[in-house]
C-alpha cells in the first residue's frame, strides 16, 4: 500500500468503488451472474494490488496491461456477440448517465494523489485532466434529458461523445506517465498510484464500466432513432 495516503482519500476512493457498483447493479437489475463477476474481479484486482504485483514495471509484456486489457476486451466481446447485445440492450441507461456522477470525486482523489506524490499534477484538473467536466454536467444532462425531455438525442449523443474523449485524455496522459519504456511524461513524478491498492481499481474497475456506459448509451440512442 502506498505510504502517507490520507484516510480521507481512501474513504473517498471506496465511496467511488461503491457508488460505480451500485449504479451498475440499478443498471443491469442487480443481474446475479454480474454482481458475482464483480465482485470477484474486484477481488482479483484488489489482491494483485495488495501484494504489489503491479510494481514491478519492467517484465515483458508489462503487467500493467492486466489493469487495462482485460476491461477492454470484455467490452469488444459484449458489442460483438449476441449474448453481450442482447445484455447491453437490457441496461437502464438513467442509472449508466448517473454513473458518470463518479468522476467527480475521483478526480478530486487524483488531486490528493498528486499531493501525496504519487501521480504527476498533469494527471488532475490542474493539469491536463478536464474529465470532472463530464461528472458535473452528467445530473443536469440526465435532467434535462430524461425528466424535462427538452435534451435531444443529438444533445445528448454529443455529451456522452466529448465525455468519451475527455476520459481517453487522461488514460492516455496517465499511462504515457507511467514508469514503462512507452513512458513520455512526468519523469519526475510519475504515475505509481494506481499500481497500489486499492487504487488498481481506479484502472481495472471504474474506467472500464465508465466507457462501456457511455458505449452503451450510443448504442441505445442509435437504436431509437
Amino acid at each position: 500500500m502506498l505510504l502517507n495516503i490520507p484516510t480521507y482519500l481512501t474513504a473517498t476512493f471506496f465511496i467511488c468503488i461503491l457508488y460505480t457498483f451500485y449504479m451498475f447493479g440499478a443498471s443491469c437489475k442487480w443481474n446475479k451472474k454480474v454482481m458475482f463477476f464483480l465482485i470477484v474481479w474486484l477481488g482479483i484486482q484488489g489482491s494483485f494490488g495488495l501484494f504489489s504485483f503491479y510494481l514491478n514495471t519492467e517484465t515483458m509484456p508489462p503487467r500493467i496491461l492486466l489493469l487495462v486489457l482485460p476491461g477492454l476486451l470484455l467490452i469488444a466481446f459484449l458489442f460483438i456477440s449476441s449474448k453481450g447485445k442482447q445484455f447491453i440492450d437490457s441496461l437502464d441507461i438513467k442509472h449508466l448517465t448517473l454513473l458518470h456522477i463518479v468522476r467527480i470525486p475521483v478526480e478530486f482523489c487524483l488531486l490528493w494523489l498528486f499531493f501525496a506524490e504519487a501521480i504527476p499534477q498533469l494527471m488532475t484538473f490542474e493539469g491536463r485532466n478536464f474529465d470532472i467536466l463530464a461528472g458535473l454536467t452528467a445530473p443536469i444532462v440526465y435532467y434535462l434529458y430524461f425528466i424535462r425531455k427538452t435534451l435531444s438525442k443529438g444533445g445528448f449523443m454529443i455529451w456522452n461523445i466529448v465525455s468519451i474523449l475527455l476520459l481517453l485524455n487522461i488514460v492516455i496522459n496517465a499511462l504515457l506517465s507511467t514508469p514503462l519504456p512507452i513512458q513520455q511524461f512526468a519523469f519526475d513524478q510519475p504515475n505509481v498510484g494506481i499500481l497500489y491498492f486499492p487504487f488498481v481499481w481506479l484502472p481495472s474497475f471504474i474506467v472500464p464500466i465508465v466507457f462501456f456506459s457511455h458505449f452503451v448509451i450510443i448504442r441505445r440512442l442509435k437504436q431509437s432513432d
